[in-house]
């Protein structure tokens, strides 16, 4: 178990210092623009917090800024702090839960939400040109948790294939590339 809070605040700034010109920007998710990523992560917002709170959820997926709600400066902010105060009830992490139509024991689904918030904020950060850091104990687990996804499962709905990195470069260029981000894009 682990607190997502700080992650989740990360981002949650980030979402808040998008400017309306940002929207059509390119990500370092090749299919998402800047709308595109923000709707993503307001979907796996509620997906995730309904995950740790074991309710079920009916998704019509995420990732298309046409469905971006237009206070997303205040709402997608406001359900990334209801996603780590899910995840500070030590039963979410407990048993099995469901997210994304997928079922998996809920400390794995905590490591993806934690996954998805780290990896989106860099891909926010980057593109809209923000400073971006993770406490170091957060960037372990979502090592850890990149590391475990073999090759066979790198299709592109999770991870793309990993972009080398030098082994003794920065642990987050090291997650980034194995999550199958160049640690560089621009």
């Amino acid at each position: 178990m682990f607190d997502l809070t700080p992650a989740a605040d990360q981002l949650a700034g980030l979402v808040c210092n998008v400017t309306d010109g940002d929207l059509k920007a390119p990500t370092p998710c090749p299919d998402y623009t800047v709308g595109d990523l923000l709707d993503h992560v307001n979907g796996l917002s509620v997906a995730f917090t309904a995950a740790a709170l074991k309710t079920p959820l009916e998704g019509s997926g995420s990732g298309d800024a046409a469905r971006l709600p237009l206070d997303f400066r205040e709402s997608v902010p406001a359900r990334l702090e209801e996603l780590a105060k899910a995840w500070r009830s030590p039963g979410a992490w407990e048993g099995m839960t469901r997210a994304g139509g997928v079922d998996l024991p809920g400390e794995v689904a905590g490591a993806v939400a934690l996954d998805e918030i780290v990896l989106h904020g860099w891909d926010l950060a980057k593109a809209t040109g923000q400073p971006f850091e993770v406490e170091e104990g957060l960037l372990h687990v979502v090592h850890g948790f990149v590391a475990s996804i073999g090759p066979d499962d790198r299709d592109g709905s999770l991870f793309g294939a990993a972009v080398e990195v030098d082994s003794t470069a920065p642990l987050l260029d090291r997650v980034l590339g194995l999550s199958g981000r160049n640690p560089e894009w621009t």
